[in-house]
């Protein structure tokens, strides 16, 4: 059985072989993934993937115990060469780990059981927010520091003494009176706010590399070679455990952490004392909610026995204490605030919601943007394969619920509503583009509300400019995708007639086109020329290089044909929408629009739209100043294919398919893309294919290139 196919099958059905060829792939991904994280500080998989490779591994092992291996009990990985070893005297060990509200709930019956408690006797634990940072262990003699080592592999940690000095949450000396060995546990960290100065000042920087969370952020400082690096960045410190002391001061969880904040070590004001297991739930889940609030990042609650005798007795199992356990949250999911919602316009004029959220850590990553998809996600309606959320809006202010799954763009899933402020409103969708602040609009049964200033608006420049020199619109050679990003880079295309008037303002400019990267004097004279020769065309490229909306190389013929100028076209939309809010439909201009063959009420309000833009008209009022559309030649009727349907097929060699469609369409005849009863003719060069076999089984005549010159007589 192959490795791939191992991974998916479930431990129970596995052979001894499988298992064993299963338990080495884990054993090595697990090894492999301990050093990215501890040694390297760049992890490559999420803590919920790696929390899954474990429990695999450990349910191997529980199914085949002649498995069982040093990689079920390793709490980290070995101290990097780089640092000088440090032995723990007290062995940090790492927490089992609960992912739902039962384990939870078992995790405290199984305390009952070993212990012999009955279940109406209290077991006080203690509850504390998980802080995502990197272990660190201070040891003090003579209350003066002397040590500060990482976890290591739990058992041998790394020196990184020096450094700790730097970290002004570390006192170098504890106050008289304390133990005179006083080994204290913590985790070093970085606040959302440092770590988010931090990347804008390496990123300022140049060259350096930006961290991608602030637990790397931390680990990366704390295990610096150079202190002065670690004593430059913003690293703080909250102590929760101990390892070795020569006396304690207290005889539980709780009285140890308040020593240590009386000793002058900080510690986390949100750790609190529950008798029950609901009060245990009931402080995770709202600390879930608080979870943004907090200023730095966290990944869940430990549960802590308090009673120290307890905890002895208790012991250890494995790799992890029975009287403690790590309450995980959700790995792709986070509860943050929504601070504002920004609009961003697409290269096709979509305007689309940007949630502005407070930062938080999902999945591995530092999320403060979140999509909202369109204006009926944010009032509740969901659709389009959106989930529906029953109505429920969403606020600037709400405490919401984000996801993330895998690479998928963040999103926010529901709203916590009783966090909602009493004095939020509803979030009011914008109809007018915040780029370019033109008219955005909606189009029945559609989603997203798109800008209309098509031809001005520079969120769209760069595509709309393209489309405009396309081979079907004006076709200008020497101005392609590159160049159109170059020019409006430059500043010196930002609309369609900026193309025409270039080579006149060219000569002003103290930097000329042919010295720029890219250009000569020869491509710049060449490019030019063809510009020039693009001063008259056809009035359907003309239509269909304006880039409206549903207007296609098909519906620009036709309008071309049915206006025959671009005057014409252009004051008949205008006058299918009187002054007014609302498109009059049944005037007589919208009546001759939509009375055009295969021109519907959607295509001809795209057109209104666009020409009732003031933006748009001015633009194209430039435009018409630089260019001249030419009418398109009538169609003929007297020719030998007029009327008739052709399909043109294979290899062409006297013409190109362009150029033998527009010599059909003259001759009056519709040109199709596919056979069917309804064609009439089909020419086909060399290397038809399946529409002869089309031809042949509904009798459509067929005839190759050099017949068809002789039928319409262009010999």
């Amino acid at each position: 059985m192959s490795s791939d196919h191992l991974r998916e099958t479930p431990v129970e059905t596995l052979k001894a072989d499988e298992a064993a060829q299963e338990h080495a792939r884990l054993s090595a991904e697990i090894a492999e993934n301990d050093i990215r994280y501890h040694q390297e500080d760049a992890p490559t998989i999420s803590d919920a993937d790696y929390d899954a490779l474990r429990r695999r591994l450990v349910a191997l092992e529980a199914q085949f115990p002649d498995l069982s291996s040093a990689a079920s009990t390793s709490v980290g990985a070995a101290p990097s060469p780089k640092f000088a070893k440090v032995p723990h005297v007290v062995p940090m060990l790492s927490l089992d780990n609960a992912f739902d509200d039962q384990d939870v709930i078992d995790f405290i019956d199984r305390a009952r059981r070993f212990l012999k408690i009955d279940a109406a006797d209290a077991i006080p634990f203690t509850a504390e927010p998980k802080i995502d940072g990197l272990s660190l262990s201070l040891r003090y003699e003579g209350g003066r520091l002397v040590t500060a080592a990482t976890r290591g592999d739990g058992f041998e940690g790394e020196n990184v003494t020096a450094n700790a000095r730097t970290i002004a949450d570390i006192p170098n000396q504890l106050p008289a009176g304390v133990p005179d060995t006083v080994e204290i546990r913590g985790e070093c960290y970085m606040a959302h706010a440092d770590f988010q100065a931090l990347n804008a000042r390496m990123a300022a920087a140049g060259g350096g590399k930006t961290f991608a969370n602030p637990r790397n952020a931390a680990a990366g400082s704390l295990r610096q070679l150079d202190s002065k690096i670690t004593a430059s960045r913003p690293l703080r410190f909250f102590a929760y455990a101990w390892g070795e002391m020569s006396a304690m001061p207290a005889e539980t969880q709780m009285g140890m952490v308040e020593a240590f904040a009386a000793w002058g070590l900080p510690t986390n004001p949100r750790m609190t004392l529950c008798t029950t297991v609901e009060e245990a739930l009931a402080f995770y889940h709202g600390l879930e909610m608080d979870r943004a609030g907090l200023g730095y990042d966290i990944d869940g609650v430990v549960y802590k026995v308090n009673s120290l005798a307890l905890q002895n007795r208790l012991g250890f199992v494995s790799r992890s204490p029975r009287w403690a356990i790590a309450h995980k949250f959700a790995a792709e999911q986070a509860v943050t605030v929504l601070n504002g919602i920004d609009i961003q316009v697409g290269r096709t004029g979509a305007l689309t919601p940007v949630a502005k959220l407070e930062p938080i850590t999902v999945g591995g990553v530092v999320v403060s943007n979140a999509t909202l998809h369109n204006e009926d996600y944010i009032k509740g309606i969901g659709g389009d394969g959106l989930p529906i959320r029953d109505g429920v809006d969403i606020r600037v202010g709400d405490t919401v619920v984000i996801q993330r799954a895998g690479d998928v763009i963040p999103q926010i899933v529901s709203v916590v509503l009783d966090k909602r402020p009493a004095d939020s409103v509803p979030y009011s969708f914008p109809t007018l583009c915040p780029v370019c602040g033109s008219h955005a609009v909606r189009e029945e049964d559609e989603a997203v509300r798109r800008c209309t200033g098509g031809l001005i608006c520079a969120a769209q420049a760069v595509e709309r400019i393209r489309h405009f020199v396309s081979r079907n619109a004006f076709d200008i050679e020497g101005l392609g995708e590159k160049q159109v990003q170059a020019f409006h880079e430059w500043g010196l295309i930002k609309e369609p007639a900026d193309i025409f008037t270039l080579e006149a303002r060219d000569a002003n400019q103290l930097q000329r086109l042919k010295n720029r990267d890219g250009f000569g004097e020869t491509s710049a004279r060449n490019l030019f020329a063809a510009i020039n020769d693009r001063r008259s065309i056809a009035l359907n490229r003309f239509i269909f290089a304006l880039g409206i909306r549903h207007v296609g190389e098909t519906n620009a013929k036709r309008f071309a044909r049915h206006f025959g100028t671009v005057e014409a076209f252009r004051d008949t939309a205008l006058a299918a929408r009187p002054p007014g809010p609302e498109l009059l439909k049944g005037n007589d201009a919208w009546v001759e629009m939509i009375g055009i063959e295969g021109i519907g009420d959607v295509v001809a309000e795209a057109v209104v739209d666009f020409f009732d833009e003031p933006h748009n008209r001015d633009a194209f009022a430039r435009l018409l100043e630089q260019v001249r559309p030419q009418p398109l030649e009538a169609a003929r009727t007297d020719s030998p294919v007029a009327g008739k349907t052709v399909v043109f097929t294979g290899t062409l060699v006297r013409m190109t398919r362009d150029e033998a469609k527009a010599m059909a369409e003259r001759l009056g005849a519709k040109v199709a893309g596919s056979v069917s009863k309804k064609t009439d003719l089909l020419v086909a060069g060399p290397g038809a294919g399946s529409k002869l076999k089309a031809a042949a089984e509904n009798g459509v005549e067929v005839i190759d290139e050099d017949g068809w010159f002789t039928l319409v007589g262009a010999d």
